[in-house]
């Protein structure tokens, strides 16, 4: 692989450099994209004409509505997402952060993570989901996790699987098994070809290896305090498939072809923002991508929602409804209008407020629904 640029952000050692997987070159920041701005990539999705069905509007708001919910708002918090950063040693084509090893400037400092650690304590959440990026790659990520389980919470750490095959991270699976982290990792499919095609030539060699080394700390074999858990999404523009069917049929592949068990699969459709918007926008794909969506909006999705059970923490200390508003800057607010930070946390106030709603949502409502914790219904 010829030397890239990007690989002088994390420092990584020559060795290190041949493991990282190269799904795209670069970021939308990096390259100045059009679509590295979240109020373009929200204007092309409201600019989208789809032909009405039936029942759907191709408004969110108002299909919200005629299905009983005349507004979206919170139960109880459950879990406090934190995404430490952006900085990542992948480059994924259907990455919804725009991640990868140029994000450099976005990643949580010691102030803001013990800004966090004060709001956890404000709150009945019974877990901490540690996303990125690369989580992994954050400084303060360890004492985080650490502050965490002191306080007596779960710990998921969301892993992209490639970064514990790092010299400098291998010693991850047993520094997380120790502590009774369930790991939480992306893998598109149970076969090479698809695989690579989403996230980069050599990604799937190097999961199927990390997988093996969290397997031999005990993860992945129906241990409570042990806990593996996949993540599939499509590889291009189809839906999520039948979570249930498609956990049977990967851990009988996984399992015969590679030796590998893991504990459950959950499985998301491809959310229309960031650089798997910029795939359909680029082959023409939106429209008939974003009707299937709106056209498949299924009501019982909406009480299990992420945005209502869930506070979503950015890098930088801003409060959303979830990580998908997190990428398109669609912030918690005040009646006033401020934005609101981790810094001013109040749960009465996150209580009582209304989820902000855009047409991405429908990825999360479309068929068996979409979440950070995989099918909806």
């Amino acid at each position: 692989m010829p030397t890239d640029p990007t690989f002088l952000s994390l420092n990584l050692l020559p060795d290190e450099q041949e493991l990282r997987p190269n799904g795209t070159r670069h970021s939308l920041h990096f390259r100045k994209a059009p679509l590295a701005d979240p109020r373009e990539q929200i204007r092309h999705l409201r600019g989208v004409e789809v032909v009405a069905c039936s029942r759907q509007t191709g408004r969110f708001a108002d299909d919200l509505h005629a299905a009983g919910w005349p507004a979206l708002h919170p139960g109880a918090l459950e879990i406090f997402q934190i995404n430490l950063g952006k900085l990542c040693n992948m480059t994924c084509r259907h990455c919804h952060v725009d991640a990868g090893p140029d994000r450099t400037a976005e990643n949580m400092d010691r102030e803001t993570v013990d800004l966090c650690l004060r709001a956890l304590d404000r709150t009945s959440a019974h877990t901490v989901d540690l996303t990125g990026g690369a989580p992994e790659l954050n400084p303060h990520f360890s004492y985080l996790v650490e502050e965490c389980l002191r306080r007596g919470k779960k710990v998921i750490d969301r892993c992209n699987l490639t970064i514990l095959t790092t010299n400098r991270y291998t010693h991850l699976p047993r520094w997380l098994a120790e502590r009774g982290v369930e790991i939480v990792s992306s893998l598109p499919h149970h076969h090479q070809d698809a695989t690579d095609a989403q996230r980069g030539e050599g990604t799937f060699e190097r999961s199927i290896r990390a997988l093996r080394l969290l397997n031999a700390e005990g993860y992945g074999q129906g241990r409570p305090d042990r806990v593996l858990t996949l993540v599939s999404n499509p590889v291009g523009d189809e839906l999520a498939g039948c979570q249930g069917a498609l956990e049977k049929e990967w851990k009988a592949t996984l399992e015969q072809t590679h030796g590998i068990t893991f504990d459950r699969l959950i499985v998301l459709n491809n959310m229309p923002v960031s650089r798997f918007l910029e795939w359909l926008v680029q082959r023409g794909r939106l429209q008939p991508y974003l009707e299937r969506l709106i056209h498949l909006f299924n009501p019982c999705t909406i009480a299990g929602l992420m945005c209502r059970n869930t506070l979503s923490v950015s890098w930088d200390g801003r409060l959303f409804d979830c990580d998908f508003n997190q990428q398109l800057d669609l912030e918690m607010r005040y009646s006033s209008g401020r934005v609101m930070h981790v810094r001013d946390f109040d749960p009465e106030v996150w209580a009582a407020r209304t989820v902000r709603t855009e047409r991405h949502c429908y990825g999360c409502t479309a068929g068996h629904g979409s979440s950070c914790s995989g099918s909806l219904a």
